[in-house]
């Protein structure tokens, strides 16, 4: 009688797993805003590929010069984050502590652009903004004269 009740208790055990791993599912995905999750882009794991969540953005002090001198706008970097294309060899994703991505694009204005950001765990900075169609003069801090 007990070689008989062991596939039934098999069965019972895998349906209970299945059951615990969908109810864990369920839960991670009530725990995200609504806004999340129907967009996978929103959704991405920060340490694994880029993130063009805009949320996370912030302008180290050389980036927000180069905008400055560049006319480039904080609408027009996250432009280029939410459509540019990486350029992969002018990109570094093994770069410590925060891997750093070359992104390039053309604005509404027609402006070609190449945006560096570097992505870490909370946060996507913006290393620099270059305009890829003109040379500006620029006199940012940390420039060699």
């Amino acid at each position: 009688m007990k070689k008989k009740s062991i596939p039934f208790a098999l069965l019972l055990l895998a349906a209970l797993v299945v059951l615990i791993i969908k109810q864990y599912s369920k839960t991670d995905r009530t725990t995200q805003s609504p806004a999340t999750q129907n967009d996978p882009s929103q959704t991405a794991t920060r340490d694994h590929g880029f993130n063009r969540r805009v949320s996370y953005l912030e302008f180290t002090q050389h980036a927000k010069c180069r905008m400055d001198c560049r006319h480039i706008t904080q609408a027009e970097v996250e432009e280029i984050l939410q459509n540019g294309v990486i350029n992969n060899r002018k990109s570094d994703m093994n770069a410590r502590p925060c891997p750093t991505y070359a992104v390039e694009g053309n604005t509404s204005e027609n402006q070609r652009l190449r945006i560096v950001f570097a992505q870490c765990d909370n946060k996507t900075k913006v290393v620099t903004c270059i305009d890829l169609g003109k040379e500006w003069e620029c006199h940012c801090p940390g420039d060699d004269h």
